[in-house]
């Protein structure tokens, strides 16, 4: 299997509260609390591990409340880069509802120094040239700029490792004309930074050297344009606890399958019913694989 570096500038303690209806103003009673070690480039590296893949992981982890962050590490078998800001990481509450829907409180962040951004770059790239794929994933934390950030991935791609990009804002409009090997964002992220023109943004997008836009579609599915590739994935209803993760989820299983030089269609039907099966969970990976190749069973392709 492959060795991938996920970078993670912003990770956060997830606190995911469950209830059953959310009463804005009132005292809502909650049905359960689960904490966990986050953030978008973590929770691919989890289904990546899953997945059979080696994993470094590596962005900015504040030093104070690093521990839940180490414990995943270690039980997942991470080889841990994080650079330590003083600080605490942030804490993102979500408030998920009984019918699925999910409200975000997201932190700020740490207070990233540019000793800490020197450290980061110091570290990171002598890393590079030892793995088989990049993921830049999440926002940015206080203190790193768009143009840093567009710096650092212009370095990562210049390594000539195939650089897969998720983020959103300010972040993913400062990286896009860097031309990254991969893009996932969803319909909202895309259409902020490119217009509402989803189609043409992605013919420019691919004209410019990005060769995978893989456009997430909430339950509407999963749009895949690449070399010979324009297909959409359409997956099975399931009962939806939580949407977090689920786009995260929907890239790592991607990247695998570009990674195993799978078809296109045998790959997209893998990454939806992933996608599909971590909305039905709190937590982040694959915990149940006859559920998996149910759904991936399920899972209906079209041309576009």
């Amino acid at each position: 299997m492959a060795r991938i570096l996920t970078l993670t500038l912003n990770p956060a303690l997830d606190l995911t509260v469950s209830l059953d209806k959310l009463i804005p103003g009132a005292v809502n009673r909650s049905l359960g609390l689960t904490r966990h070690a986050a953030g978008k480039g973590l929770n691919v590296a989890q289904v990546l591990a899953d997945l059979g893949h080696h994993l470094t992981v590596s962005g900015f982890l504040g030093s104070d409340n690093a521990q839940p962050f180490e414990n995943l590490m270690q039980a997942r078998g991470f080889a841990d880069a994080f650079i330590r800001v003083p600080g605490e990481t942030r804490s993102n509450i979500k408030l998920a509802e009984a019918d699925g829907r999910i409200t975000d409180l997201n932190g700020p962040g740490l207070q990233v120094e540019d000793e800490h951004l020197q450290s980061l770059l110091d570290n990171l790239i002598p890393l590079v040239a030892g793995h088989d794929a990049i993921v830049v994933a999440g926002s940015l934390p206080r203190g790193v700029s768009t143009a840093w950030f567009a710096a650092l991935v212009h370095r990562l791609k210049a390594s000539g490792v195939p650089l897969v990009l998720d983020s959103s804002g300010a972040a993913l409009q400062a990286a896009l004309p860097i031309a990254p090997w991969m893009i996932k964002p969803n319909e909202e992220e895309l259409s902020e930074v490119c217009g509402s023109d989803l189609s043409a943004a992605v013919r420019k997008l691919r004209g410019q050297g990005i060769e995978h836009v893989v456009l997430s579609r909430g339950s509407a599915g999963v749009d895949w344009h690449g070399p010979g590739i324009a297909l959409r994935a359409i997956p099975p209803r399931v009962e939806v606890v939580s949407t977090v993760g689920a786009g995260d989820s929907l890239l790592a299983a991607s990247l695998h399958g570009l990674l195993q030089g799978w078809p296109a269609e045998r790959t997209l039907r893998m990454a939806t019913a992933v996608a599909a099966q971590a909305v039905t969970q709190i937590g982040f990976g694959i915990h149940d694989r006859e559920q998996l190749a149910r759904l991936e069973a399920a899972v209906r392709l079209q041309p576009l």
